[in-house]
């Protein structure tokens, strides 16, 4: 486990990589944070994904390392890169090359996973055109950004909350919709009486749509870890 630094354009940001046991080529997940930024979230996640013989590569988004010390200053750094979707893409591409060119890559075998504003992200990388493996968010949320979608070149596993409210039933099949024209390959496994940052156990928050739920959360990482096993067997 080890600090990775890299570069997006003009931005130094401070990754994290999680490598397994054994000699490579080995495939690699990236791992892309919720809206406080790389934290020991992310990093536990590729840790857990080295354990299964992959490397973990949990990004930096906001470069130079940045993290929110609270939700109301993760809300704000959020909200920039939300209004500039085009740097959140550019960043997200800079991480993809940069786990193509980690040593003991398998280059053809890469897969992106992304938590809230991440799970966002992931899917901007999908609809950016990216040759991925496969592409999965985490309560993701759903809206595309102002320069549309391209055919995906990936295929997209979806794992949502039915009750989040930062991704409405509506939304959510907006979603479908878009995936259903662009996507060759995709699937959504949504959870009832689940809502946001159902995979978080520091998410205690029902009243405001954000808790952690063990049931959804097993089966989430359980559906993850069975799609990465199908991709990774068929690139």
């Amino acid at each position: 486990m080890t600090e990775l630094r890299y570069t997006a354009k003009d931005t130094e940001c401070i990754g994290y990589v999680a490598r397994p046991e054994g000699a490579g080529p080995h495939p690699v997940v990236i791992v892309t944070p919720a809206y406080h930024g790389l934290d020991d979230f992310a990093r536990s996640k590729a840790d857990w994904l080295a354990s299964l013989g992959y490397i973990g590569f949990a990004v930096d988004y906001y470069g130079e390392g940045r993290t929110a010390h609270d939700d109301a200053q993760a809300s704000e750094m959020m909200h920039v890169l939300q209004a500039d979707r085009a740097t959140l893409l550019m960043r997200m591409q800079a991480a993809l090359d940069t786990a193509r060119a980690l040593p003991d890559a398998d280059k053809s075998n890469i897969a992106a996973i992304g938590f809230c504003f991440g799970g966002k992200a992931v899917l901007d990388l999908a609809r950016s055109g990216a040759t991925l493996a496969g592409v999965v968010p985490f309560h993701g949320i759903f809206d595309a950004p102002p320069s549309g979608c391209s055919k995906m070149n990936t295929s997209v596993l979806v794992l949502h909350g039915w009750d989040d409210p930062l991704a409405t039933p509506d939304q959510a099949v907006g979603l479908a919709k878009e995936l259903t024209k662009h996507c060759d390959d995709w699937q959504m496994l949504a959870f009832g009486h689940t809502s946001h940052a159902f995979t978080n156990p520091a998410a205690q928050s029902p009243e405001a749509g954000m808790a952690y739920a063990r049931s959804s959360n097993d089966r989430a990482f359980a559906a993850l870890q069975a799609f990465l096993e199908e991709r990774f067997a068929q690139s």
